[in-house]
């Protein structure tokens, strides 16, 4: 195995805190990624990790060494894409983190089109609605849709999310339509739960400006958004959801947007991934794919 490889290994273990997490990453066995170790230790007359039963951990001639592997894994891609021919098809494979309706009903039925124009180019597609560690996961780029926390990620933004409130026909039948948020009294709601925090997420418009919340009794929380839609055709309650997330429910008359004159504030859409001088060829070239796929299906403003 060469340096070049060696280091690869070496900067995912160290990323993932494991040798099993690493090689699910890598595509390896995990016997080739504890050997690859091994063989780096060897040569360099050092031991770079702490192997417990739960996680392994960088010694300090570890730490020298990944942030050392890290600038020459990166100096390497740079240098191939310099020789590489500007006409020269990308190939390899890319991790991607979308959140779960997102992957499920605008990127994967657009990908065929993408896979098709780049035979060399194979996706691992994530779908979930719980935000996942980028370098410790070895994914390349993930959809981030809210406030982005301080991290070494680099952030690009797409737009904003525009948010409506809906509730199913027989939901308002029974409990009668509110016109602004003094309503909400007589009303309840499907509560959502953050997947990531557990945090419910309070009932939020705007008002002159000012961002206004306040907590609605539910009967049902939820933390996905696939059941906070279910929730509200069911009747169970008021949602706030993004607005292509429902289109096709309100043309069909099964969900009807209330209280139109207070929405909550639009959420930001971010594309994220980690940070390196130079993006892979393959990884610049889904990028370009992706942001007009995601721009247009999420009816981005």
């Amino acid at each position: 195995m060469d340096r070049v490889d060696l280091f690869r290994i070496f900067t995912r273990v160290a990323e993932a805190g494991s040798f099993t997490h690493a090689a699910h990453t890598l595509g390896l066995p995990r016997s080739s990624v504890s050997a690859a170790i091994q063989e780096l230790e060897a040569r360099l007359g050092t031991r770079l990790l702490n192997r417990t039963t739960r996680r392994v951990a960088l010694t300090a001639d570890g730490e020298a060494l990944y942030t050392r592997a890290q600038n020459l894994l990166a100096d390497f891609e740079e240098t191939e894409g310099l020789f590489r021919q500007s006409g020269a098809t990308p190939s390899g494979r890319i991790r991607v983190d979308l959140p779960g309706r997102v992957g499920r009903l605008i990127v994967a039925p657009a990908l065929p089109g993408f896979l098709a124009a780049y035979p060399g180019i194979d996706i691992e597609l994530g779908v979930r609605d719980r935000a996942v560690d980028l370098v410790e996961d070895g994914i390349d780029c993930a959809l981030r849709v809210g406030p982005l926390a301080d991290s070494g990620l680099i952030a690009r933004r797409l737009g904003e999310l525009e948010l409506i409130n809906v509730a199913s026909p027989g939901y308002l039948a029974a409990h009668g339509t509110p016109d602004t948020p003094s309503d909400l009294d007589r009303h309840h709601a499907v509560a959502y739960a953050s997947p990531t925090t557990g945090r419910v997420e309070p009932w939020e418009w705007i008002d002159n400006g000012q961002v206004l919340t306040r907590s609605l009794r539910a009967r049902l929380t939820v933390n996905s958004a696939e059941a906070l839609i279910a929730g509200a055709l069911a009747g169970l309650g008021l949602i706030q959801i993004p607005a292509y997330d429902v289109a096709d429910n309100i043309a069909g008359g099964r969900l009807i947007e209330v209280m139109p004159e207070h929405r909550a504030e639009p959420l930001p859409v971010s594309l994220v991934y980690p940070h390196r001088r130079q993006l892979s060829h393959r990884l610049r070239a889904f990028l370009g794919w992706l942001v007009p796929v995601l721009e247009q299906g999420l009816q981005l403003r």
